[in-house]
């Protein structure tokens, strides 16, 4: 870059540039969502010294108990992408239908699904929690709001997805197709700066992520699969090291960095997964995929499953390459 700070605008723009039909209205989105990953950031960053901390009354979609920095994530990313005339309709893991578009505002062409706060149940822990973003071309008419279909696409036809992450630093990750990218928060002016071009997930890693409190739920080939990765066997660069969180953002974002494995298998207390597809498998699937890795629902590519409802979970395992392959043979039965 011979000491040239580029801007997550900039790098934007000249991605855009590439494309000669590109309009700039992806670019007013993207600053849109790096507006709310701001506010976000120093919502979290000030926590402690802050009314955000704690459980409100209410349950989410999902029956998980809201955190109050939850409430402030959603109104947050809702605030900023409803009125810009850039969506037609979005979609929430904290909201049981879509998010229409209010009539005052005018239309736009794209779908944005988000988790506006990944691992907030770690928020109170000061551990890192993440924002995760997935962005369509919508599929109905323009001109009139979008539906439910707009957002029950194939992950595979995603246009960007991207997360924030709030931890020692403020980093904000995307790809539009054309390679990942990572952006840290100088918080001195406010601005994302180019700071990881060209992410590349190694081939192979040493850490595996997984919740292994559930071990005894999971199927048998899962289990073989984690007793095979904790032998000792130095010429296989066994055992690999574990390494879990717990806030799917930070472990995938480690994971992306080093390299590694992360899981979150079906189990006998969630036999479809526990991870939702839109909001969490498909944007995460598509930036692993797009540094080098893999992601699977073990049996079936991520990006290739066709959504039934906006808040569809499934298995979901991602990470490098060889490892990700690994697990397959597994459970496909080649190994055992």
């Amino acid at each position: 870059m011979s000491g040239q700070i580029i801007t997550l605008s900039r790098h934007i723009i000249e991605e855009e540039r590439k494309h000669p039909q590109a309009t700039g209205k992806f670019t007013d989105l993207m600053n849109d969502i790096a507006f709310a990953a701001k506010l976000i950031s120093y919502n979290t960053n000030k926590a402690g010294l802050m009314d955000v901390l704690g459980e409100t009354t209410n349950v989410n979609v999902q029956g998980e108990v809201v955190k109050k920095l939850d409430v402030f994530s959603q109104q947050t990313m809702v605030n900023a992408l409803d009125h810009n005339g850039h969506t037609c309709v979005m979609a929430s893991e904290e909201e049981e239908d879509i998010i229409p578009i209010p009539e005052e505002y005018p239309l736009g062409k794209y779908v944005v699904l988000f988790d506006p706060l990944d691992g907030s149940s770690n928020i109170d822990a000061n551990v890192s929690v993440g924002t995760i973003f997935s962005i369509y071309s919508r599929i109905t008419p323009e001109g009139r709001p979008g539906t439910e279909k707009d957002c029950l696409q194939r992950g595979r036809e995603q246009i960007c997805a991207g997360y924030v992450i709030y931890g020692s630093s403020t980093m904000l990750v995307y790809t539009t197709g054309n390679g990942v990218h990572g952006f840290t928060l100088d918080p001195s002016y406010g601005e994302f700066i180019l700071s990881h071009p060209n992410i590349k997930i190694p081939k192979k890693g040493k850490i595996y992520s997984v919740n292994e409190s559930n071990f005894d739920y999971w199927k048998q080939e899962v289990k073989n699969y984690i007793h095979y990765v904790k032998q000792i066997d130095p010429p296989t660069n066994r055992p690999m090291n574990s390494r879990y969180i717990g806030s799917m953002v930070a472990d995938v974002h480690r994971n992306l960095l080093y390299g590694g494995i992360f899981l979150y298998p079906a189990s006998d207390t969630a036999p479809n997964g526990k991870l939702r597809l839109g909001y969490e498998a498909n944007p995460m699937a598509f930036i692993v995929e797009q540094a080098g890795g893999k992601a699977t629902t073990g049996k079936q590519r991520i990006l290739d499953v066709q959504p039934e409802s906006i808040h569809q979970r499934v298995p979901l395992f991602l990470g490098s390459k060889e490892d990700v392959e690994l697990l397959e043979e597994f459970i496909s039965g080649k190994r055992k």
